[in-house]
């Protein structure tokens, strides 16, 4: 059997962005268009869009208002237009009164921890860290757990198979978070200012949670048509 060409997509986000699951989401569709065509390679990358939240976190509606300069109902109505997206997408956004947004720097480091653990030639698309990642997602924006808490990252981490010690050892120091640093430096070195973006091929950048549309655009383009 012929050994398909491998795709690398290397994708900079936060789990604190919302429109990065949407994004994912999409993209699935995207792999699943050209099953047959392509192996894809997944990696997840850390952006912070918050590297200055404080350990409490920050009530959501009252720091999009801050953050864009928007009022509470117009705040209010992007949180609806981005969960209707989601539902359509199967995913749930469960943004309550109570929902903040948190400190994502722990969050990052387990995130290198698990890309750490993946083989680099591993034959899967997505591995643990995916996993890691889109658990992350859920228990932020449809369980609202607080994902800065470290008791909370070593049970979703302990969730997706890894060892919840180990979750807590690196927690409790510093492991991993000269990685998230040199790797927030080279993205935004690479002009990535913002989240999701995705990289195909270690060299077409797209940025946003783009339609599935237009990656599949891209990919005939620039790759296959290049390969032909």
């Amino acid at each position: 059997m012929t050994a398909l060409p491998r795709l690398s997509v290397d994708i900079v986000s936060d789990v604190m962005c919302p429109w990065c699951i949407i994004g994912w989401l999409k993209f699935e569709k995207v792999m699943d268009h050209f099953a047959g065509r392509f192996d894809f390679r997944v990696q997840w990358h850390p952006f912070e869009l918050n590297p200055d939240m404080p350990p409490e976190g920050e009530d959501a509606v009252a720091h999009v208002m801050r953050k864009y300069g928007i009022t509470a109902e117009q705040s209010r109505a992007n949180s609806g237009k981005m969960s209707g997206v989601a539902a359509d997408l199967d995913f749930t956004f469960n943004r309550g009164p109570g929902f903040r947004m948190r400190n994502s720097f722990d969050a990052h480091r387990l995130l290198s921890w698990a890309g750490a653990l993946e083989e680099p030639e591993q034959q899967a698309a997505t591995g643990v860290q995916t996993a890691l990642k889109l658990a992350l997602f859920r228990a932020h924006f449809t369980d609202n757990r607080d994902v800065s808490d470290h008791g909370v990252l070593a049970d979703v981490a302990a969730s997706v198979g890894l060892d919840r010690d180990r979750a807590f050892t690196i927690l409790a120091g510093e492991e991993f978070g000269e990685m998230v640093r040199v790797e927030e430096a080279y993205w935004a070195d690479q002009n990535v200012t913002g989240v999701p973006a995705f990289i195909l091929g270690g060299r077409m950048l797209i940025p946003g949670a783009q339609d599935p549309e237009v990656f599949i655009r891209v990919i005939e383009a620039k790759i296959l048509a290049a390969a032909a």
